[in-house]
């Protein structure tokens, strides 16, 4: 006998329908961050391109500023709650490794009830959810998928560290992904590079921690090889992601690549010969390095001030810990 399976009846596409942010409610400059690392606010700004970054205090969580942003992102959306059918969050600094970030965000956000579920793709993160939203909803799993890259980095800085210490903020960006009758979310071009797995890392375990041979593990990296593989690797993505998608440099109107750091995002521009029309997104000097909410929070910023549009076409990013990589082209709602 042959069994027949039904399945769930597909779309054709996706969309971003709005966006929404949070940001620490501290600004600190660098001016704040130098005596320990021995160091100036020119040797930050020449190295990183930041003036100031935003962190959160003690009682504001990675919750909090995860609710936030998905709640903004929920409102603009145009849906009501019921339509809502997953919620994807990435995140490296929740501080529970269970339950997740997104099931405690489904009860806050009035729908308990959908999927949802945590991924660890640090500064990739938020295209990972943007990639796993798009095929969600195109195979008719979903209708609605929240996605939100959240993160207080603070928790996990040495101010001893002279490699990443002065990079990170703490932030969320989201976006509602929905149905569309044409693709607005090109393909995503992701994976890994895990031959690098520790050039981003922590500095020990929880267990050892918990033992007591071990520090309080905290974030550092190798500076040079992140900067030399983003550029290069990176780059040749980016043109794999618009051949896919159909596109060619000629058709971007917004860039916005992980906020890592501001020299990463120059050379970036000029290895790919960008036009000089296109928006380059440069949250970083404001808010520093947010890892997975760096990409929304930036794009957030573009469309807030106005220099970035309805209809403009966004090539976004990410690269990180692990050296996980992922990026898509996108239609900006």
């Amino acid at each position: 006998m042959t069994i027949s399976l039904r399945s769930r009846p597909t779309v054709p596409g996706s969309r971003v329908l709005a966006y929404g942010a949070a940001r620490g409610d501290l600004v600190v400059p660098n001016d704040d961050l130098v005596g320990p690392i021995d160091s100036s606010d020119e040797w930050i700004r020449q190295r990183t391109g930041i003036v100031t970054r935003h962190r959160a205090s003690a009682e504001l969580g990675v919750k909090d500023l995860a609710f936030t942003a998905g709640r903004e992102a929920l409102e603009r959306s145009g849906i009501v709650i019921d339509e809502l059918d997953a919620i994807i969050v990435s995140t490296i600094s929740f501080p529970y490794p269970t339950p997740s970030l997104a099931t405690w965000l489904a009860g806050q956000l009035g729908r308990p009830d959908v999927i949802a579920y945590d991924i660890s793709a640090a500064c990739a993160g938020f295209a990972y959810g943007i990639g796993q939203a798009d095929s969600l909803v195109r195979s008719g799993s979903a209708r609605n998928v929240l996605v939100i890259g959240a993160e207080k980095l603070s928790d996990f800085v040495d101010p001893t560290d002279r490699s990443i210490s002065f990079l990170l903020g703490d932030g969320a960006g989201a976006a509602v992904v929905g149905a569309s009758e044409q693709p607005l979310i090109g393909p995503t071009v992701w994976g890994s590079d895990g031959d690098n797995w520790s050039t981003i890392r922590m500095t020990g375990s929880l267990t050892e921690f918990r033992d007591g041979t071990g520090p309080w593990p905290t974030l550092e990296q190798d500076g040079r090889t992140v900067f030399r593989w983003a550029v290069w690797h990176t780059a040749k993505k980016i043109r794999e992601m618009l051949e896919l998608s159909g596109l060619t440099i000629e058709d971007v109107d917004v860039f916005v690549p992980h906020q890592a750091n501001m020299r990463i995002v120059d050379e970036l521009a000029k290895q790919l010969a960008l036009p000089e029309r296109v928006v380059i997104g440069r949250d970083i000097a404001e808010t520093g390095n947010t890892s997975a909410a760096s990409i929304p929070l930036a794009t957030h910023r573009l469309l807030e001030e106005g220099t970035a549009s309805s209809g403009d076409v966004l090539v976004q990013f990410g690269f990180g810990a692990g050296l996980a990589y992922a990026g898509q082209v996108i239609v900006l709602p």
